[in-house]
């Protein structure tokens, strides 16, 4: 079983960073693709941010500039540094990962959700 693990949300002022990780556990063979998306109330969630297993990256528009992704494959980890901070920001933000393991193909798997809170 595959479990991810999201750390590093909290509450900051606007025009502040926060760094949030994810790491995966388990039976990992390899895991493709890594992305973050962000859920606020009253909406769906959205893409953030996302990044292949050869460093390829993509961000929504309204964090372009702003948010960076990064992955350690050693660690099996994503990461995102978020600054510039905005209160539209605000969101309870989940990772992503395609995951390979010795039973199953690219099978998608969730982090719990961590919540960013961004005060004006």
């Amino acid at each position: 079983q595959v479990q991810l693990v999201e750390s590093g949300g909290g509450l900051v002022q606007a025009g502040g960073s926060l760094r949030l990780s994810c790491a995966a556990s388990g039976t990992v063979f390899s895991i493709n693709a890594m992305g973050w998306y962000r859920q606020a109330p009253g909406n769906q969630r959205e893409l953030v941010a996302t990044i292949t297993r050869g460093g390829t990256t993509n961000y929504a528009d309204s964090v372009k500039g702003r948010f960076t992704i990064s992955r350690d494959n050693a660690k099996s980890t994503v990461y995102l540094q978020m600054n510039s901070l905005k209160p539209e920001d605000t969101a309870v933000y989940y990772c992503k990962m395609e995951v390979t393991t010795t039973a199953q193909y690219n099978l998608a798997y969730w982090g719990q959700g961590t919540q960013v809170t961004v005060s004006s």
